[in-house]
């Protein structure tokens, strides 16, 4: 077959067309399988993506949706936003921490039932308190003061509450940084059952 030499040569993808691509599958094989991911900070931006994927799925079906955990917590709020969005749906959802789950994530790992929360073998969870580092005039550093005391016992009613632990017990414990093996959180409340394999799943 002869080409003219006016006619362009196809051109071949670029990177970013690829990588697009590549994305794309992805995201549709994951919404197939109803799987969201949080890997990283807690944010504005990755808990908006979350509860669009989250409400999606749930418009789509009612069947379960699994969502895997790795963050080292992040923005409170951001957190308490994906939280109550898993409330708010119709879908029961699996949680499933790897890698760790520290901080603010620990909060939304929360949102669902204990027989819903799973994490793999080598997860580790960070509980404590909130933290912040206000600067400007005395009353603003005051009033962010009393926000925080406030987060911490909403941080620890919701431990309280899911766990089955004491509250008084439960802000000893959040009062400085305290590690859990997977083990260590199923005994303590924070997690159901450790697991291996997707199997392991509630339906």
């Amino acid at each position: 077959m002869y080409r003219s030499e006016d006619e362009d040569e196809p051109s071949a993808p670029t990177p970013a067309a690829i990588i697009e691509q590549r994305s794309s599958f992805l995201e549709e094989k994951a919404f197939k399988a109803r799987t969201v991911l949080l890997f990283g900070t807690v944010s504005d931006t990755s808990a908006a993506d979350i509860a669009r994927r989250l409400l999606a799925l749930d418009a789509d079906s009612n069947a379960p949706i699994n969502m895997l955990v790795s963050s080292p917590g992040g923005h409170l709020e951001s957190g308490d936003a994906i939280h109550d969005i898993i409330r708010f749906i119709a879908a029961p959802v699996n949680m499933v921490g790897t890698g760790w789950v520290g901080s603010a994530a620990v909060h939304l790992y929360l949102a669902v039932p204990r027989e819903r929360r799973y994490c793999l073998p080598n997860t580790r969870f960070l509980i404590h308190q909130p933290s912040g580092g206000a600067g400007g005039q005395a009353t603003d550093i005051a009033i962010h003061a009393q926000e925080i005391i406030k987060a911490r016992e909403r941080i620890a009613r919701t431990i309280a509450r899911e766990t089955g632990r004491p509250l008084d017990s439960v802000l000893v414990d959040i009062e400085r940084d305290r590690w859990l093996s997977g083990e260590e959180a199923v005994e303590y409340g924070l997690v159901g059952k450790v697991i291996m394999r997707k199997s392991e799943l509630t339906g």
